[in-house]
């Protein structure tokens, strides 16, 4: 009896260890550790997505035609009228690999501007609170970067403006949003979330991995959750 009461008592402090144990982290500690974490995810996904292919080869993220648009894309290819919609669809996935490279700045700088609050309250979040942070905090400049790149890559494509007549008639019918209306925001918008998915895995590999991160210091601050 005596064992089994000291066994509990053993179980209990080891689990208010485990409680205090991300209270008890440093801001240096915290904000270090998930910023080394999200460094890392950041460049992982900047260098999948970024290459030949990023896009295009990744089913997960590859930027079709949207809503009623694609399914019509889809019945074309189906009847032998494809190339047209390949092409136009190669050249949406070309155009947002050529603008990911330009986010890992971005997503670094905002990590450097969290307090020791954020950094607490993500890592004590869901498997995705930091890829939630970043998409709040840095997606406006994000999208500002990436549109002009975006534009200048459907630009060199006839099959842009022939998109953007098209979308912009058929959102009048409600085919599509207004949004999807324009080809460069329309890719610009996929692109940025394709990078925000790709960050999530990363982050949600982390969280159940920690061994896996690149860093001592982020090993121990993910450790401790």
């Amino acid at each position: 009896m005596l064992r089994i009461t000291a066994l509990c008592a053993g179980l209990a402090f080891s689990v208010s260890a485990l409680a205090l144990s991300l209270a008890d982290l440093s801001q240096q500690d915290a904000s270090g550790g998930l910023k080394d974490a999200l460094t890392q995810g950041a460049k992982v996904a900047v260098q999948q997505l970024g290459q030949p292919g990023g896009f295009n080869d990744n089913p997960e993220v590859r930027i079709e035609l949207p809503g009623k648009l694609g399914k019509a894309a889809k019945t074309m290819k189906m009847m032998g009228m494809g190339a047209q919609v390949e092409q136009l669809e190669a050249t949406m996935n070309k155009a947002a690999e050529a603008a990911v490279p330009q986010a890992q700045v971005l997503l670094v700088d905002a990590v450097k501007k969290m307090t020791v609050q954020d950094a607490k309250g993500i890592l004590s979040g869901p498997d995705d609170a930091a890829t939630q942070y970043l998409n709040k905090t840095s997606r406006d400049q994000l999208r500002a970067k990436f549109l002009p790149i975006v534009k200048q890559a459907t630009d060199q494509v006839g099959l842009a403006q022939q998109y953007n007549s098209f979308a912009g008639q058929a959102a009048s019918f409600g085919v599509v949003d207004a949004k999807s209306a324009n080809i460069e925001s329309y890719v610009t918008e996929q692109a940025l979330d394709g990078l925000f998915k790709i960050i999530a895995e990363q982050e949600a590999g982390i969280r159940q991995n920690p061994a896996g991160a690149a860093t001592g210091l982020a090993k121990k601050v993910f450790g401790a959750l």
